[in-house]
């Protein structure tokens, strides 16, 4: 298979999008990143799903936590602090010269895109990074606190609030960015990540060009779970599903992507009663190398055999 699209978003989906990258031939990859996250802060554009897996391909991510950069430093959050800023939100040193950048950039009319193909031509990065849209869309949760913007719910109140329901502000007239639907179109298979598909895959599927192509697409889609015995490694994926009345099973995942997904790789010990796709099962935990090259294969010969 020539051309490999995956959907993601988060440190699930910068895993898997590794795996792949140390797999596949260099042209051959397109990850299609959520930018439901992104938000102004201190007057910044920040982009963290696509910060991530910047720094994860260009193998200067966080080792320990999975995001933000390693040996970071945070002489500018203590003088903010000094200052009486808002710090509810950390912005290392090093992280903080790439928004810095791309605000520049967006004010001087690059557009998001056009900022995220210069800093992966800078730092040798040959898989193809594109924003699922160059329009702003903003995730925002109804909880019992009130509406919140993702990052207000995600960071400074950590997922504590309970989710009613969960809406993507601008998505109706967002545009999928500039080579999106033409990577799906002639994609051989389409992975969706096992990010949180509520906060970093349902925002894609909300721009309707975007989920038009999906529909319309003749490769197969497969899903990677991100549940592991019932959890998630990360994040509020098992607490939203909860707040929402879901079961917390595979099942639940498999009907959320009703009509869209012909397949899923779960986990090894796991089941999911799913007759209309085809499951198949390998470790998914993915802690090492090793490990991401291990679950990127396993769903690229899901699709391989289902293309058969």
């Amino acid at each position: 298979m020539k051309n490999i699209v995956v959907l993601t978003g988060g440190v699930g989906g910068a895993k898997l999008v590794l795996g792949l990258a140390r797999i596949l031939p260099e042209e051959a990859l397109t990850a299609i990143v959520n930018t439901g996250d992104d938000f102004r802060h201190l007057g910044l554009h920040i982009s963290p799903d696509i910060d991530t897996l910047l720094y994860t391909l260009a193998g200067k991510a966080n080792a320990a936590q999975g995001w933000g950069r390693e040996g970071e430093s945070w002489a500018f959050m203590a003088a903010l602090r000094e200052l009486g800023g808002a710090n509810w939100f950390a912005l290392g040193d090093g992280d903080l010269a790439l928004h810095v950048l791309r605000s520049y950039s967006l004010t001087r009319g690059e557009t998001l895109s056009q900022v995220t193909a210069n800093v992966a031509a800078r730092w040798d990065i040959a898989t193809r990074i594109l924003p699922m849209s160059d329009d702003p869309v903003a995730t925002l949760l109804d909880t019992d606190s009130g509406r919140l913007e993702f990052q207000r719910y995600f960071v400074e109140r950590r997922c504590d609030p309970r989710v009613q329901s969960i809406l993507f502000d601008g998505a109706e007239a967002a545009v999928p960015a500039p080579g999106v639907t033409d990577a799906i179109l002639s994609a051989d298979a389409v992975i969706l990540a096992p990010s949180n598909p509520f906060l970093s895959i349902d925002p894609l599927l909300a721009i309707p060009g975007l989920r038009s192509a999906l529909t319309q697409t003749s490769a197969p889609i497969v899903a990677v779970s991100p549940l592991i015995g019932g959890k998630a490694v990360k994040g509020p994926t098992v607490r939203l599903m909860t707040d929402l009345g879901m079961v917390v099973s595979n099942e639940s995942i498999a009907r959320h992507y009703a009509g869209l997904i012909d397949g899923m790789v779960i986990d090894s010990d796991d089941q999911c009663d799913m007759p209309d796709i085809v499951v198949i099962k390998c470790p998914t935990l993915m802690t090492t190398l090793a490990d991401k090259r291990r679950v990127a294969q396993a769903a690229l010969d899901l699709a391989a055999r289902m293309r058969s």
